[in-house]
């Protein structure tokens, strides 16, 4: 037998209408709990009230409306307190259990070596155990699921299968083109966004997402030979990037805080963009002093933008294959967007384990 809460409907009307006279962020405000329990009691026990016109906030709505970007911070702080020496194997032991790590490829296998969560996250592996493929011009820049991969198309790129984001919204105004070698753009109209980022003919757009999980290797290194000319940074929400939540957020790339390197390798434009999520609170970049990810001052919806190109050095910051380039706290994502010739194929299946130095695809 289903168990039904009862509700006086008439009383309940009235209610809903009083509601129905508040501002959008007032009436947000109060729908919330009913909406949290509405989907987390069971047996529908409060299904009754849609019959008399009330509407659940949706799932997506009140999972944007957590403070991501506050949560993460405190997380950061507590990752950068020290452990009692005693606490530290239980401590790591258990995170080591959760997430399956293989610590016998890190640098330092002693767990008493990590004062803290945070050196534990980003702790080195062994150089031997990551050989860089050398036969291959791009490879993995970090260890993680491949997610999706492939030719962009009418200017979306999809994070997982069936679900897309725009390629504007995700790396922003053009602008920054202004920094790649003037013999390689097209001054005149180039037609679309896509169009605009392909800079030689016969060459296509190509993208791969690798997602970083918690018990990951954390630090990412540079999938190429290229110079890096721009640097964007979007503060932004910090919402999960778990495969099942991008299946369920549309554009959720988009939303998140990110870091977008662009520039140029041998075949063109070339790309590299560290993708924020829930409790990481820091992207890092080796070679920039000057980024600051989650931080307070910044205001989601806006962007920074920075020049590695001056005066003093036309090329921008070079890069060579394998070397390091960043790291992340916990896990997080990593999407590559670049052009190469139309006989460029992946060498990848959607939702495979691939590790830092592995070839991506092949010409």
């Amino acid at each position: 037998m289903k168990f039904r809460l009862q509700f006086p409907q008439l009383a309940l009307r009235r209610r809903l209408g009083q509601l129905s006279c508040m501002s959008r962020p007032t009436v947000r405000l109060r729908s919330w709990p009913l909406s949290f329990l509405y989907y987390i009691l069971p047996f529908g026990a409060l299904k009754p009230l849609a019959k008399v016109g009330w509407r659940p906030t949706s799932r997506v709505t009140i999972y944007k409306s957590i403070p991501t970007r506050l949560l993460s911070r405190a997380w950061g702080r507590l990752n950068q307190v020290d452990l009692p020496t005693w606490l530290r194997k239980p401590i790591f032991r258990l995170y080591i259990w959760t997430f399956g790590v293989n610590m016998k490829e890190a640098a330092v296998e002693d767990l008493q070596h990590y004062r803290n969560l945070g050196e534990f996250f980003r702790r080195k592996l062994k150089p031997q155990v990551r050989p860089v493929c050398d036969s291959h011009c791009v490879i993995s820049p970090a260890d993680g699921k491949i997610l999706h991969f492939g030719r962009v198309k009418n200017c979306e790129v999809e994070q997982v299968k069936g679900v897309t984001y725009s390629l504007e919204t995700f790396l922003g105004p053009r602008n920054w083109t202004e920094n790649l070698t003037a013999a390689n753009r097209n001054e005149d109209d180039p037609g679309t966004y896509q169009d605009a980022l392909v800079t030689k003919e016969g060459n296509e757009l190509f993208h791969c997402v690798v997602y970083l999980a918690p018990g990951d290797y954390h630090c990412f290194h540079s999938p190429t030979d290229w110079r890096v000319a721009h640097r964007r940074h979007f503060p932004g929400s910090l919402m999960s990037v778990n495969p099942g939540v991008a299946r369920w957020i549309k554009e959720l790339f988009c939303h998140n805080e990110r870091v977008v390197l662009s520039g140029e390798w041998t075949h063109g434009f070339f790309s590299l963009t560290a993708v924020g999520a829930t409790n990481v609170g820091s992207i890092r970049i080796y070679f920039d002093k000057e980024l600051r990810t989650n931080n307070p001052r910044y205001n989601k919806g806006t962007f920074n933008d920075f020049s590695y190109v001056t005066n003093n050095n036309q090329e921008g910051v070079s890069m060579r294959k394998g070397e390091h380039l960043g790291e992340f706290n916990l896990g997080s994502t990593i999407v590559l967007l670049f052009e190469a010739p139309r006989d460029f194929t992946f060498n990848l299946k959607a939702g495979q384990k691939i590790r830092f130095g592995e070839p991506l695809g092949t010409m």
